[in-house]
């Protein structure tokens, strides 16, 4: 396999500062709707980059579920490897990468854990299986086997059968802070457009990068 055999140019349309309004949130959720209508298969789904106590550095996909408050909302289970790095560390970047659309946004800021009504809230929406699911799993915990995996997940179906299942207090929601955002547009002959958002107290100051 020849990796340098693979490429393309980015021709889909260009950045300009004239198209940036005074929030990049505005511009981000302009974009996420765009990849939504694109179809593309999960327009939400983010990469989370963390950092472990030791210093080490790992990053997962995740499913983006709202921008509210100033901020980029997930959800996981309390106890799993981001959970433990953000509680050491609690500072993190998210790369959306909407390959489709020639597209990328790079946000950096500081995590919070969000309050319990409003993860509460979230839960109470999610399909049955997948408030089982959050109860089943300790999640990053070491399991022998799939068969194991789906033996708990029968046990807690029995234990909820018939009934509503509540939000378990090992689960719950993040929100993301920004304090820079970056949108990047492929262009021609690599020239992409890339424009850097920068919080300065209460305002966004705006800068152009080079490719």
């Amino acid at each position: 396999m020849n990796y340098e055999d693979h490429r393309r140019q980015y021709l889909l349309g260009g950045l300009h500062r004239s198209m940036l309004p005074e929030s990049p949130l505005d511009l981000f959720e302009q974009w996420q709707q765009q990849a939504i209508d694109a179809g593309l298969k999960d327009p939400t789904a983010v990469a989370l980059a963390t950092a472990d106590p030791s210093g080490g550095l790992w990053q997962r996909l995740v499913l983006l579920k709202g921008v509210s408050d100033g901020g980029f909302v997930f959800y996981t289970n309390y106890q799993s490897n981001k959970a433990m790095a953000l509680a050491a560390e609690p500072r993190a970047s998210m790369l959306f990468p909407w390959n489709e659309l020639d597209r990328q946004v790079i946000v950096a800021g500081r995590v919070a854990a969000i309050g319990a009504e409003e993860s509460d809230a979230y839960f109470a929406s999610r399909p049955r299986d997948s408030q089982l699911g959050a109860w089943a799993s300790s999640q990053s915990q070491p399991i022998d086997n799939r068969a194991a995996l789906e033996a708990q997940y029968a046990a807690v179906a029995d234990r909820f059968a018939g009934a509503d299942i509540p939000r378990p207090p090992h689960w719950g929601g993040y929100r993301l802070h920004p304090e820079t955002i970056e949108f990047w547009q492929g262009g021609e002959h690599r020239l992409h457009d890339r424009f850097r958002y920068t919080r300065q107290s209460a305002a966004w100051s705006v800068s152009r990068l080079q490719p």
